[in-house]
């Protein structure tokens, strides 16, 4: 079955009903005889469970068709399509009951991994995949947020929508500062977008493989054009995906990180973004997707840097690279990773700054919300030296003190069992720092809301919620920072060692805090617990 009906498009937002479990149904927007987008939605077929939008400002005068077809079509979902010029639903925008307060969401639909993370001119690009017609993955779009300090964000309309050659899957973005591919217009430096081409991801681009593809930007990356030879590095291996793509200033070369198929991933390299020729393979047990490649001194010293290739689930490679052969050096490493995935770092943040910025998908299915899933908050990741080799450290970046409302602070102190120093202390935002020397306890930790998080001294073991990292005292002490948001506990032991990103649904009426000891008295070297405010007020 399939309705159709012509709109005069006057407004900003198509507004579209949504029924989580209905069938789904092909929707298309027909500019004259031009399919002008195309996506599966569970059009509601009563009551919806809420409204999602399409951007349509770019149609503003034209007459649009819009087709709905399947199985199951109802005519009064249909007929409940309208525009205006603020989504509907919009005014509890971000005080939703689950709603991340100062990690990034997506306004409406479901979001994944973070893509094209770059900086210019003054702001933090935050691309990331995104279905904007329902909180199940699929439609794979581009969404797009910017952001000047990495705690306030600013969604923009996506910035990349499925075509002829597939759904858009995950990538990269980068400044092309000397205009190597030839794209810059005019005076502003021109941005590219690497990605995924996903053939046969949808009915539009059915029988075609995945491939890699590149979009620039002449005006920061508000407006994108697709190059039009695209796919520009065509099906290697398998579904090959998530080009990585970076400047190696010593061959004056870009160079692409692609993962291939099973444990593998290529290395190319390009002097134009246009023209690419593999340079070598890196295989890395157990893992797939999302490669990042970067480099970072050890221990600050830039004289002694390192070459970090990191993929989805956390395991990372330390080496050397000459612009066509990665070297490795030593094991591959994991520190547990909880239920982050597909970190990815920004690239072209200002030497003076000098950080190297790291962000992932916290995986938490978020119910009965008009959106699903969240990012992690922003690291600064650094190489360090330790008594195990050379490890990477993350740690949240320092913006984070802007959100600071209230500070709770104690200092060498004895704990005992059932001594709670945090009774009277309520809320679902939080920053905690703490140090702690073991004394005659078991274990000590914290109880968040009802969740522990726990560290066991025979182990020297931390854990929350099933996921566990092992964790060594150093001079016989623990060190954690623990955030707290609506849905997320992301736990860091001895100053980033390991990163324990956790994403959890909280009771709704525990809203308590809780230090403990067990099995014995721990000491407390200090303890910080600081409220924190909304990012979004």
């Amino acid at each position: 079955m399939k309705l159709s009906k012509e709109m005069l498009i006057q407004n900003q937002y198509l507004n579209l009903p949504v029924k989580n479990g209905v069938p789904k149904l092909k929707m298309s927007f027909l500019d004259g005889s031009e399919t002008a987008r195309e996506f599966e939605i569970e059009l509601a077929d009563g009551k919806p469970d809420f409204w999602v939008f399409s951007d349509v400002e770019k149609f503003k005068g034209r007459r649009l068709t819009i087709q709905a077809e399947g199985q199951a079509v109802e005519l009064s979902a249909f007929e409940s399509i309208s525009q205006s010029d603020t989504p509907k639903d919009w005014e509890n925008l971000y005080r939703e009951e689950y709603r991340p307060q100062f990690h990034f969401s997506s306004r409406r639909g479901w979001n994944n991994d973070p893509n094209g993370l770059v900086y210019h001119n003054g702001e933090y690009y935050l691309f990331y995949q995104h279905n904007p017609y329902g909180t199940k993955w699929g439609n794979m779009h581009w969404g797009h947020a910017i952001s000047k300090d990495l705690i306030h964000w600013k969604e923009l309309p996506d910035a990349l929508e499925p075509d002829r050659l597939g759904t858009i899957f995950s990538g990269s973005a980068l400044v092309d500062w000397e205009n190597t591919a030839g794209f810059q217009t005019g005076n502003e430096k021109v941005l590219v977008c690497a990605y995924t081409s996903a053939g046969g991801t949808s009915a539009e681009s059915e029988g075609r493989s995945f491939a890699q593809s590149i979009a620039y930007s002449n005006d920061r990356g508000r407006n994108w054009t697709k190059y039009e030879k695209n796919p520009v590095l065509p099906n290697i291996a398998g579904r090959n995906r998530d080009p990585r793509v970076f400047w190696h200033k010593p061959t004056r070369k870009w160079v692409m990180a692609l993962y291939l198929e099973r444990n593998d991933y290529g290395l190319f390299s390009s002097p134009d973004l246009k023209n690419w020729k593999m340079r070598c393979k890196i295989t890395i047990p157990d893992a797939s997707e999302c490669p990042d490649m970067f480099e970072l001194p050890v221990d600050g010293d830039a004289e002694n840097a390192k070459w970090v290739f990191w993929v989805a689930n956390g395991s990372y490679l330390l080496g050397s690279f000459d612009g066509q052969d990665f070297l490795q050096e030593g094991k591959v490493q994991r520190p547990d990773w909880g239920d982050a995935y597909a970190a990815q770092t920004w690239s072209d943040v200002p030497i003076e700054d000098g950080r190297k910025i790291q962000i992932a998908w916290l995986r938490v299915d978020i119910p009965n919300m008009p959106f699903n899933q969240q990012m992690t908050f922003p690291c600064e990741l650094r190489l360090r030296t330790t008594a195990d080799g050379i490890r990477l450290f993350s740690t949240p970046v320092k913006e984070i003190e802007q959100l600071r409302r209230r500070a709770h602070v104690w200092e060498d102190l004895d704990l005992t069992p059932q001594e709670n120093l945090l009774a009277g202390i309520r809320g679902d935002l939080f920053d905690i720092r703490a140090q702690f020397q073991k004394r005659e306890a078991a274990e000590f930790g914290f109880m968040i809301r009802g969740i522990q998080s726990v560290y066991d001294v025979g182990k020297k073991q931390l854990s929350c919620v099933g996921k566990s990292a092992s964790l060594a005292p150093v001079e016989g002490k623990i060190r954690l920072r623990i955030l707290v948001d609506r849905a997320s506990i992301e736990i860091f032991g001895n100053d980033g060692r390991v990163a324990l990103p956790i994403g959890v649904i909280f009771q709704d009426e525990d809203k308590s805090l809780e230090v403990y000891s067990k099995g014995g008295t721990t000491h407390v070297d200090s303890l910080e617990v600081y409220e924190l405010s909304s990012s979004w007020t």
